[in-house]
C-alpha cells in the first residue's frame, strides 16, 4: 500500500473574506478539493484578522481529497495600521505622519509576530517592529521611533518590559 504524498498551496487571503473566486478557485481547482468547504475554513479561521491580507497554507492529501488549514501571522506593517485603524502608510515617512502608538501596542504586536522574528528576546523584536513604524510614518510615545530605539538601548522603558518578559 502506497502512502499518499500530502501536497500544499499557499496563498494570501483578506481575512475572513475567502471565497471560490480568485485567489483561492484557480489554486484549488486543480487539485479537486472542495472549494467552499476549504473557503469556509479559511474564514473561520483568519476571522480575528479581518481587512487583514494573511498568509494561509492549505495541506491537502491528493488521494482522500482530506486538508488542513494552517494560517500565518499578518505582516507586521498589517498589524500596525490595525492598531492605528489606518489604511495605509505614510508616503513620505520622514515628514508626514500618519498617527502616534504607545510603547506598549508595540510591545504586544512584537509578542504576536514573534515566531516570525528573527530577535532574541523582546527588546529586540520591539526595535523589530519599531523599524517598521518608521518606515510606515508611525510615532511612537509622541517620538521618532529611531529616537525610541536609542532610549531602549538605555534601558528607560525597562519597567515596560519587565511585564512582558514572561510572554516571551
Amino acid at each position: 500500500m502506497r502512502v499518499a504524498q500530502k501536497k500544499s498551496v499557499r496563498l494570501v487571503i483578506e481575512g475572513g473574506k475567502a471565497t471560490a473566486g480568485p485567489p483561492l478557485g484557480p489554486a484549488l481547482g486543480p487539485t479537486g478539493l472542495n472549494v467552499m468547504a476549504v473557503a469556509n475554513k479559511i474564514n473561520e479561521l483568519t476571522r480575528e484578522f479581518a481587512g487583514m491580507r494573511v498568509p494561509v497554507e492549505v495541506i491537502y492529501d491528493p488521494e482522500t481529497k482530506e486538508f488542513e488549514v494552517k494560517v500565518g501571522i499578518p505582516t507586521t506593517a498589517a498589524l500596525l495600521l490595525r492598531e492605528l485603524k489606518a489604511e495605509k502608510g505614510s508616503s513620505s515617512p520622514a515628514k508626514q505622519k500618519i498617527g502616534n502608538l504607545s510603547l506598549e501596542q508595540v510591545v504586544k504586536i512584537a509578542l504576536i509576530k514573534r515566531p516570525d522574528l528573527l530577535a532574541k528576546n523582546l527588546k529586540a523584536a520591539t526595535k523589530e517592529v519599531l523599524g517598521t513604524c518608521l518606515s510606515l510614518g508611525i510615532t511612537v510615545e509622541g517620538k521618532s521611533p529611531k529616537e525610541i530605539q536609542r532610549e531602549i538601548d538605555a534601558g528607560v522603558y525597562d519597567q515596560i518590559f519587565a511585564k512582558y518578559e514572561a510572554e516571551w
